[in-house]
């Protein structure tokens, strides 16, 4: 294999851990229009309403000022305070750096394909100290497709200077990372979600330390 592409959200990012820390750290910094709310109330309703990030923030916002009949605070100073302060409470998933550091000293190629707006998601790779690692990184809203549109692959693939079968895609996602990769023709990696059962990809791991032995030795990873 000559080159591995990520997903961000919920591959190389801890997205569910992110968002806990960063509602429960908002939370904080707005007790004065909040404090009628319990946190525990509030955080677990943002979660709720976020879907794992699939509904933008300021439907959220919105929707949480109406619930809670939140006063002298609006959507937007929510949704910029989310914009500005979300990086810095970004977490990693254990041995993100280490397998990225095997990585790049094997010479394999190092890629990134991920939905969402393009300065936050660029943020939270910054934040995540993991950005000079990546040869090609593509955001959807920078890019104007996402995944699971095949052009978005067929286009980091292209960066990469790399053919699909030489490629393996990893993420989290089973139709918009596994099952579009694969229509591609890339070889697939589901980095396993409590979410989602029976996921059909090439390998499956827990731990992105895992990604070391199948990159290196394709036939022998189990």
């Amino acid at each position: 294999m000559k080159a591995i592409i990520f997903d961000l959200d919920g591959t190389l990012l801890n997205r569910d851990e992110s968002v806990k820390r960063f509602i429960t750290a908002q939370y904080d910094r707005f007790y004065m229009h909040l404090s009628h709310i319990p946190k525990e109330q509030f955080c677990e309703r943002f979660i709720e309403l976020d879907c794992r990030g699939y509904v933008w923030k300021d439907l959220v916002y919105e929707s949480l000022i109406k619930y809670f009949h939140i006063k002298g605070i609006s959507t937007s100073d929510l949704l910029e305070d989310y914009m500005e302060c979300f990086h810095l409470y970004c977490v990693p998933f254990p041995n993100l750096i280490s397998m990225l550091e095997a990585l790049k000293k094997s010479s394999i190629l190092i890629g990134m394909i991920t939905n969402g707006k393009g300065q936050f998601q660029m943020d939270n790779i910054v934040a995540l100290g993991i950005q000079s690692y990546f040869d090609t990184i593509l955001i959807s809203e920078w890019e104007e497709m996402k995944k699971p549109d095949p052009f978005i692959f067929q286009k980091a693939l292209q960066q990469l200077d790399v053919q699909a079968i030489e490629t393996i895609f990893v993420g989290d996602h089973p139709i918009n990372d596994i099952d579009a990769a694969k229509k591609v023709g890339l070889q697939t990696i589901w980095k396993k979600d409590d979410q989602w059962n029976d996921v059909k990809a090439d390998y499956i791991i827990d731990d992105l330390a895992e990604i070391i032995p199948i990159m290196l030795n394709p036939n022998d990873a189990t």
